[in-house]
Order: C-alpha cells, then sequence, then structure tokens
C-alpha cells in the first residue's frame, strides 16, 4: 500500500527546496527536473502539484506572503508598541541559516523580475505587504502625519541591512546584525519615548 502523503506538506516542501534552489543558483535552479531531483525523486513529484515552472514559482511566492500574513498576525497579538517594533524589524534581519536563504532567494527573483511576468506581480504584492508589517509596528509609536515617512525610513534600514547580510554574511553575524538593530533602536527616538 503507497504511503500517504499530506498534499500540503508536500507542497510546502517543494516550496522550500524551490526556495534553497533560487538561493543558491538564482532563476536558473528553478526547473521542475532540478527541484525534483534536489527532493529525491522524479519529475512527476513535482508535475503532480505544478504543471509547469511558473505554477510553481507562483506557489513559492505565494508561500513568502502567506509567512508575511502570518507574522502580521503574530505582530497583532503584541500589546506594547515598543516591543511590537522591535520584534518586527527582528523579523527582518536574516540572521539565521533559513532567513538568510529567503534573502538570498528574493535578491535573485529582483533581478529577473522583467523576465518573469509572475515575479513582477509578485513583487508589486510583497511591498505593500512588507509595508503593512511596518506600519502595523510604528503606528502607535508616531503622529499620523509622520507614519509614511518614518515607514519609509525604517524600509529603507531593513533592505539596507538585508542586502549587506546577503552580500557579506561573514561580516554580518548574527550577533553584529543584532547589535545593529540595538543602534537603531536607539535612533529612533520615539522608540524611546515614554506610552503615552
Amino acid at each position: 500500500m503507497p504511503r500517504y502523503v499530506d498534499p500540503e506538506e508536500r507542497v510546502r516542501d517543494i516550496a522550500t527546496a524551490s526556495l534553497q534552489a533560487l538561493s543558491e543558483g538564482g532563476l536558473s535552479e528553478l526547473t521542475l527536473r532540478k527541484i525534483a531531483q534536489r527532493m529525491g525523486g522524479s519529475i512527476t513529484l513535482i508535475t503532480h502539484y505544478f504543471p509547469n515552472r511558473e505554477a510553481l514559482l507562483e506557489a513559492v511566492l505565494e508561500y513568502v506572503l502567506a509567512d508575511t500574513d502570518a507574522f502580521l498576525e503574530e505582530l497583532e497579538q503584541i500589546s506594547d508598541p515598543r516591543e511590537r517594533l522591535r520584534i518586527a524589524l527582528r523579523w527582518f534581519l536574516p540572521d539565521t541559516e533559513d532567513a538568510l536563504r529567503m534573502e538570498r532567494a528574493r535578491v535573485a527573483l529582483l533581478t529577473h523580475q522583467g523576465a518573469e511576468p509572475v515575479i513582477g506581480r509578485h513583487l508589486q504584492r510583497m511591498e505593500p505587504a512588507m509595508r503593512a508589517v511596518l506600519v502595523r509596528a510604528i503606528e502607535e509609536l508616531v503622529p499620523a502625519d509622520e507614519l509614511d515617512g518614518t515607514v519609509d525610513m525604517v524600509r529603507v534600514w531593513v533592505s539596507g541591512i538585508a542586502l549587506s547580510v546577503v552580500e557579506h554574511p561573514e561580516i554580518w553575524t548574527h550577533e553584529r546584525q543584532l547589535a545593529a538593530l540595538e543602534r537603531f533602536l536607539k535612533l529612533l527616538s520615539f522608540a524611546e519615548l515614554p506610552a503615552g
């Protein structure tokens, strides 16, 4: 009797293998055959769930967006606005192997957004999702008329540190990223104000 495989779990496994492939070799590594090889199976392992590369890529991108949505829900449970901000900024740091892999995959996708329409569509949805996390993290700490500009500034910081880590992971250790986060929080005067 064949072993039952949970379809949602299999799709997650395929998405994870796909992100690993993107992280290591860019879009050229994202083929149905190469992903199947990574997972130790035949191409039908992938085509059973995804008929072509575009469908696979779409699923990978949806997986990333779902992770962002889940994190936004977690943020809603944090009542202290300064702690919410710290946790949100910490989430953006690629300070684990999985987070660095995700960031490398994102950078790989950015370089191909003009060549693959599905990537461009995803990136148009991803930026508002990232900003929504930052809005939720900051909105109780600044006046409403300063929110957009503050989100812009913080978004640039998180993007900058993420790219720096991708470029030089040997320099940007976990500890160094956390230290940079704490310094950045000190620069944000509103993060130090008493709750009001």
